[in-house]
């Protein structure tokens, strides 16, 4: 892919001059204006700007050259904009370079010059892009976990606090939330880090084999039981034991578990030695357990010894203001795996993003950018190229009630998502009461968490 190039001048001769001998190297975008050069610039992001100072209406003067370097700049600090003008006097440059650009070149140009100027102007601008991405992904990653959202720094200081006790702790949320980046989280902030982390999926292992999963077995215990083995808690002895779905785990397992939980003792399938076990149990599921218990599927006993410390992960549509720095992320790391570079989405398609509702939180997000990436002709990725609807797809309202109930349904969704749930903040920021905000609610068929 070219490196992006803007070239901003009035002078026709001059626009042809610089396609003839920078084509080659660069994508161009050429604007005889200022509020074409600012739309083209909106529109295109350009890492590296030529510009003439004088520019109509009163092309004599450099005072739309120099508004057009502010808004240019006002826009993307890190641009790179070169001066190239016929007004060469000492203050137009000290002006222009006072103003925030990178270099200036008076008019007539020597084209390898030029050439070079623009090579080290790229360079340097992808050298400051990456470092703040890299600076910004440090301050907003914890534990390889990316989040600004509220909800997700309540996450993250929840993690915090519980990592150094030894308590078991109990993760809820939906599928593809990330529940095992949590409890590998709480892990390496804990005093067992430099022991091992294992972890089990309760509801991928059929019910006959489980128990020897997590518990073991005796050598000729059962047919097929040529040799003893350890079991998962067994193993995870001086760490982390993560038993993932563990709404899913058979009732006649749940006892053994509980009895391990209040003893710290084990007894391989077959065997008679009680063997003491120490590591600290991280569960998570996406079941409601309390509705588990009341349909006798899950040991309230159970629950309340896993449940001493309770995560709550919010699903990826709660997290409005991470969703674009998630895709962001994982467009950088999936264009990387596959070797493309100069990739990113279009307004069409950040609008698609935040407009969805992500039944399959950030396993779906993932999933759909590496699939947009492999896919996608350009260096732009559409709403098309992540299979989602454009805003112009979705249904408009049918009638004034309908789009006032869809203005407020946004609107409350957006203050109780600000403030983690809370209804007074909420009704604060909106200017109403909380019964109001709770009859409201009512009628939106919002739910109350």
């Amino acid at each position: 892919m070219k490196p992006r190039l803007l070239i901003i001048d009035d002078d026709d001769e001059i626009r042809t001059q610089m396609k003839w001998g920078l084509a080659q190297d660069y994508e161009l975008f050429m604007a005889e204006d200022r509020p074409t050069a600012l739309e083209l610039f909106s529109k295109h992001r350009p890492q590296v700007v030529l510009l003439d100072l004088g520019l109509p209406p009163r092309p004599a003067e450099p005072v739309e050259g120099l508004a057009a370097l502010s808004e240019i700049l006002g826009g993307d600090s890190l641009v790179k904009v070169i001066i190239i003008s016929g007004q060469s006097e000492k203050d137009n440059a000290l002006k222009a370079i006072g103003a925030g650009a990178y270099d200036f070149l008076p008019k007539p140009t020597d084209l390898e010059l030029l050439k070079l100027l623009l090579k080290r102007a790229f360079h340097v601008a992808s050298l400051e892009r990456e470092y703040r991405e890299m600076q910004q992904l440090q301050n907003e990653t914890f534990e390889n976990m990316l989040g600004t959202s509220p909800q997700m720094q309540q996450v993250f200081n929840s993690v915090r606090k519980v990592a150094t006790s030894d308590v078991p702790v109990l993760i809820l949320g939906e599928s593809g939330t990330g529940k095992e980046m949590v409890a590998k989280a709480i892990h390496h902030r804990s005093i067992r880090k430099e022991g091992p982390f294992v972890a089990i999926d309760c509801s991928a292992i059929p019910e006959a084999l489980l128990e020897t999963e997590l518990f073991g077995h005796e050598k000729g215990s059962f047919t097929g039981a040529h040799v003893q083995r350890k079991g998962r808690i067994e193993t995870a002895d001086g760490g982390t034991l993560f038993l993932d779905e563990i709404g899913e785990l058979p009732t006649s397992l749940q006892v053994k578990l509980l009895r391990f939980l209040q003893e710290q003792y084990i007894e391989r399938v077959g065997g008679r030695q009680p063997i003491r076990v120490e590591t600290r149990v991280v569960a998570a599921t996406n079941v409601n357990l309390k509705d588990a218990i009341f349909e006798k599927r899950f040991r309230e006993d159970l629950f309340y010894r896993l449940a001493v410390v309770v995560i709550n992960l919010p699903p990826l549509r709660e997290r409005e203001t991470d969703i674009r720095l998630l895709a962001q992320e994982f467009l950088r790391r999936a264009a990387a795996q596959i070797g493309k570079s100069g990739l990113s989405f279009d307004h069409e398609a950040v609008r698609a993003l935040n407009n969805y509702r992500w039944p399959g939180n950030v396993r779906e997000l993932v999933n759909r950018v590496k699939r947009a990436v492999i896919m996608a002709d350009g260096n732009r990725l559409t709403p098309a190229d992540l299979e989602l609807k454009s805003s112009a797809e979705y249904p408009h309202p049918a009638n004034l009630k309908e789009a006032r109930d869809t203005v407020e349904r946004d609107m409350i969704r957006k203050a109780l998502r600000k403030h983690a749930g809370k209804i007074a903040p909420a009704a604060a920021e909106l200017g109403i009461s909380r019964p109001n905000l709770y009859e409201l609610m009512d009628k939106l068929g919002l739910r109350r968490k």
